[in-house]
């Protein structure tokens, strides 16, 4: 089992990393209070790990809300739901919520902590790749708006992460695929080597190899957890996680919620602000064209963005983006494959160019 700490001072928690972790009976309840316990979960995870995630509290009441599963419960009525049932049931403070399912039930059960009885404990169980290497760790948590993805939330912290990487056995391989664009966007941001090394082993890891795969999750939390405790609330360097976000996210919204996968979505924001990064002339050809050739052929991701999507309703969207400030919209560009940075300067006729760019993106 590996452990990686996220320092955040007296928020700080601990990550586990490991196959089988949900038979180490000991790990959240070490982490948590004595109260009792709500695991949040959707109707394809329930029906896999629902009984052994209950297993942790044998000793204590633990209940179970079942929500139902994709993007598109991604919104406030279902955090009613969860409030419904813990108010009816009357839970105090000292509960704790276990948040198992992807990144979707993750982030609901995240804002609900934060918010039921003004915040109580959490803890993330995350069950896809995607959600193993980024939304379970930095306490972004939030549901999603029909004018924008994740545009009500809070930053709040959980008490502590579960990665069991036993757990994608059942994962589809769609669903790991997406995944996948996520663990590259931190080798494009951040760490050349990592990137480089993905794209030599891409043939192992979507055959999901334990032990690398046990490789991907550490080192991809490594460098989250590295960024979160310098940037908690995205002030500055926390942004750079946003690399493809601000096209995918407009995707996603464009496309109607749950009809793309975020980490779809994101593969192909990534391989657009790459060829935007070429157009400002931050990076050469060749390295945009690269940035392509590992996404669509190694990991074999889709880059392409839906044509029905105008370029106008991409600026529509893309103005409701979070990182907007005084109506001037931030974009994470590439310096160079394994350095990124923030530019707010973008010439609208070379963003524009991206947007219509289509199949011909980072064309080399």
């Amino acid at each position: 089992m590996q452990k990686i700490i996220v320092d955040l001072g007296e928020r700080s928690y601990p990550i586990f990393i490991g196959s089988e972790l949900l038979a180490q009976s000991h790990l959240i309840p070490m982490n948590i209070n004595e109260g009792r316990v709500v695991i949040v979960t959707n109707t394809v995870v329930s029906p896999l790990y629902l009984e052994k995630a209950k297993s942790f509290f044998s000793d204590r009441s633990c209940s179970q809300v079942v929500l139902q599963d994709g993007e598109s419960f991604k919104t406030l009525e279902t955090i009613n739901v969860i409030y419904k049932f813990l108010l009816e049931g009357k839970y105090d403070r000292k509960t704790t919520l276990v948040a198992l399912g992807g990144g979707v039930v993750g982030d609901i059960t995240g804002f609900v902590a934060a918010t039921y009885l003004r915040g109580i404990d959490f803890v993330q169980v995350p069950t896809t790749l995607l959600s193993q290497v980024d939304s379970s760790v930095g306490g972004k948590t939030g549901v999603n708006h029909e004018l924008g993805k994740n545009m009500i939330g809070a930053f709040y912290q959980p008490r502590c992460v579960i990665a069991d990487t036993s757990v994608l056995s059942t994962l589809p391989q769609r669903e790991l695929k997406a995944g996948f664009a996520e663990v590259l966007k931190y080798g494009l941001i951040n760490d050349l080597d990592f990137f480089e090394w993905l794209d030599s082993n891409s043939s192992e890891l979507l055959q999901k190899e334990p032990a690398l795969m046990t490789s991907v999750i550490k080192r991809s939390c490594e460098i989250k957890a590295e960024i979160v405790a310098k940037d908690e609330r995205e002030a500055g360097a926390r942004a750079l996680l946003n690399f493809g976000h601000t096209f995918g996210h407009a995707i996603e919204a464009a496309m109607g919620f749950g009809n793309v996968l975020h980490g779809e979505a994101v593969a192909m924001g990534m391989v657009m602000a790459a060829d935007l990064s070429l157009r400002v002339g931050w990076i050469s050809s060749s390295e945009a064209f690269r940035v392509r050739q590992v996404l669509e052929n190694n990991f074999q991701l889709n880059i392409v963005p839906p044509d029905k999507i105008s370029v106008e309703q991409f600026l529509e969207f893309m103005a409701s983006d979070k990182k907007t400030e005084n109506n001037i919209l931030k974009f994470i560009l590439l310096h160079a494959v394994g350095d990124a940075g923030i530019s707010s300067e973008i010439p609208i006729n070379l963003l524009r160019a991206t947007l219509g760019a289509g199949s011909s993106l980072c064309e080399d």
